[in-house]
């Protein structure tokens, strides 16, 4: 009796706590207006890592990255493309390196409309070096491969933005051995040329943090949030005041992290969306948070995704009509596409 009661005590009090509701609130769990596997078959046996983008007519392109399994040599970024009211493209290979993987496709659409594929090439991330195609044709046709100059990795797995002067912020990080650091590049001539600031660490963890993702906040700050290793547990963030030169103290939020990847995009609404692993522990759930003062403080997340399986590695996007665009590794196999109109969905305390 004495434990039955045990029970009912723990199961209330995690009920009462935020951070917990989404496993017991089932009110929590979101019903996408659409939910979508890009693709049923392909030529890969797996697949990670996913970008999303929307062109000016509507149209939908995602890329992400995949092969036998992640770091084999036959790792390729693929690309699929859907038409404003039609379905997902057969996947397209965009990259052909047989005797080495890519990896982390970006999607970035400049002032120009220049859209640009940026990617990753290398036996392991420590070998890395930073490449891109671009298009001016709203993706029908592409450039060749650029590489980009040695130290320069482009965005590392999140999007770039463009700040309220013009400058383009790219978010990056290095794995380098026993150190992880987040970086920013900044170019103010279109992508032509970078300049390379930060580094962003949490004091006393070397393999610390990486791939940053960012937004310029309403009073002009630009806001960063860091995935983290399980040495820190937590996503960490940092404030820079001056568009992403110099960066504040990195520290904890409070929102757990299991080492996956998370995305943020800020919302005409002035809502900032969080998409991430509500878990210090594993890839599954994959929630959906709201804040509603630039990121000082979340929301207790929503669902997508809780199911056993890896649902990871999101990328988070807000279409001209307003509605989050997301895709996201669904247990490798896949990569899924969400569709979420933010005006029905309330900022939960």
């Amino acid at each position: 009796m004495r434990s039955q009661l045990l029970n009912i005590l723990l199961l209330s009090a995690l009920v009462a706590v935020p951070g917990a509701q989404w496993a017991f609130g089932q009110d929590l769990k979101l019903k996408p207006e659409v939910a979508e596997l890009i693709f049923d078959k392909a030529p890969f046996e797996q697949c990670h890592a996913s970008t999303i983008l929307e062109l000016p007519n509507g149209d939908l392109l995602a890329s992400w990255f995949g092969g036998k399994h992640e770091k084999d040599n036959s790792v390729e970024i693929w690309m699929s493309r859907k038409p404003k009211g039609g379905t997902w493209s057969t996947p397209e290979q965009m990259t052909n390196y047989p005797e080495v993987p890519t990896w982390n496709p970006v999607l970035f659409r400049d002032a120009t409309g220049k859209v640009w594929l940026f990617f990753k090439i290398g036996r392991n991330e420590r070998e890395w070096i930073g490449a891109y195609r671009t298009s001016v044709d709203e993706a029908k046709t592409w450039s060749d491969v650029v590489y980009m100059p040695a130290g320069l990795l482009g965005p590392i797995r999140c999007k770039p933005i463009i700040l309220s002067d013009g400058a383009i912020l790219s978010p990056t990080s290095v794995e380098a051995y026993q150190t992880w650091s987040g970086w920013m590049e900044r170019s103010t001539d279109g992508g032509k040329h970078w300049s390379i600031y930060g580094p962003l660490v949490y004091e006393g963890v070397r393999e610390g943090l990486i791939q940053p993702t960012v937004w310029q906040a309403k009073n002009g700050n630009v806001r960063a949030l860091l995935r983290s290793t399980e040495t820190i547990g937590a996503i960490v963030e940092s404030t820079s005041t001056d568009g992403g030169r110099t960066w504040g103290p990195v520290t904890k939020t409070a929102l757990p992290n299991p080492d996956a990847g998370i995305d943020a995009v800020k919302m005409t609404d002035g809502r900032v969306a969080l998409i991430f692993n509500d878990t210090a522990t594993a890839r599954t759930p994959l929630n959906l948070a709201f804040s509603d003062d630039d990121g000082k403080t979340w929301g207790t997340p929503y669902v997508l995704e809780d199911e056993p399986g890896e649902y990871s590695y999101p990328a988070i996007i807000q279409g001209r009509d307003g509605k989050l665009q997301m895709t996201y590794t669904w247990k490798r196999r896949r990569i899924k596409h969400v569709t979420v109109d933010p005006s029905a969905i309330k900022t939960r305390r």
